[in-house]
């Protein structure tokens, strides 16, 4: 017997793998026992395991039971030992299950998916945009890199955490960027100094275009004059932050009305929204698109950063054209063939 606790002592220090090895030896092991014992109690080995889980997990049906002075004997070792066995086990499993959280809260569980998007630098303009993305593609698969301690988004399971630094080429390996489908990299709001602010979302970004080239990287920046030196990384799309805040302020106060225009476009809750429409095969020129749409009731506004196309009527559209249009969600969805006209 006292070979035995002292097993069951050893076996409380096992790591899991070894504990649910013998878990699953000493389970087959006593259906063996049991059935090597009483053939005719049970009438076949499977139904022995199934006597043995049973008694294990404290359940006893009765429909099985041994009835020999043996079989009893081993009945008692499976109370004693099979279930002081089963409890370890139970209990690893859950540890497992709290480390897991723990290392997922932390930022230390490297991620899995793909054709993901990836947020860098966290902060209330980071936590808009993921909620925007959820908002629009609720599936999507996001994940934030930063070097704070714990998970931001914690209530959302298809929101990942890397803790790391976004610039070191194994963070960006852990969160899957070779795999990923675009990254947004907002400026540090905890670096006060513009310059150096623009200066650690370039250094980010230049890792990005290093290690994944063909990824569709967006960047804040603070400073319009530092766009030049992003536009050398071949980084995809620039956000100027407060440059373009304080603009849109001062044409409100010049103006009124200008504000309310921006606010209805950046919004998802009021007003219309801007889309990208594809190209139908009938739209030979601009012109052709923005008749089209209009009768539809959509505004053509651009094809990819193009703002000019209103006096490029009668220019072919080119077979790599994105063109984008100003309506309501109905209108788009009609328009983009989502839903009936």
């Amino acid at each position: 017997m006292h070979f035995f606790l002292r097993l069951l002592v050893r076996t409380m220090r096992f790591k899991n793998t070894s504990i649910a090895l013998t878990a699953t030896v000493f389970i087959l092991f006593s259906a063996s026992v049991a059935f090597l014992l009483e053939p005719g109690t049970f009438r076949n080995w499977f139904n022995a395991l199934y006597w043995v889980l049973t008694t294990m997990s404290t359940v006893g049906y009765g429909d099985y039971y041994a009835k020999t002075a043996l079989g009893k004997l081993l009945t008692i070792f499976l109370y004693i030992f099979g279930i002081g066995l089963l409890s370890v086990l139970i209990g690893k499993v859950l540890d497992s299950i709290a480390f897991i959280q723990r290392q997922r809260e932390a930022g230390l569980l490297s991620f899995q998916g793909k054709d993901h998007f990836i947020v860098i630098n966290w902060g209330k303009k980071a936590q808009y945009a993921v909620e925007e993305i959820l908002t629009r593609l609720p599936e999507a698969q996001i994940v934030i890199i930063d070097e704070i301690e714990r998970h931001p988004m914690q209530r959302h399971s298809n929101v990942h955490f890397i803790c790391g630094d976004a610039s070191a080429e194994e963070t960006l390996e852990e969160a899957g960027l070779q795999s990923a489908r675009a990254a947004i990299v907002f400026a540090d709001a905890r670096i006060e100094e513009p310059a150096l602010a623009d200066g650690k979302t370039l250094l980010i970004a230049s890792s990005l275009e290093r290690i994944a080239p063909d990824i569709h990287t967006t960047v804040e920046i603070i400073q319009e004059k530092n766009v030049q030196n992003f536009r050398y990384i071949n980084v995809n799309e620039f956000v100027l932050s407060y440059d373009a805040i304080s603009r849109l302020a001062a044409r409100a106060a010049m103006k009124e009305g200008n504000a309310d225009i921006f606010n209805q476009l950046l919004s998802r809750r009021r007003g219309d929204d801007i889309y990208e429409v594809p190209v139908r095969p009938e739209w030979r020129t601009y012109g052709d698109a923005f008749g089209d749409l209009l009768e539809r009731g959509a505004t053509l506004i651009a094809d990819r950063a193009d703002l000019g196309i209103n006096r490029k009527r009668h220019e072919p559209i080119p077979a790599d054209a994105k063109l984008y249009i100003v309506a309501d969600e109905a209108t788009y969805l009609a328009i983009a063939g989502k839903t009936g006209v």
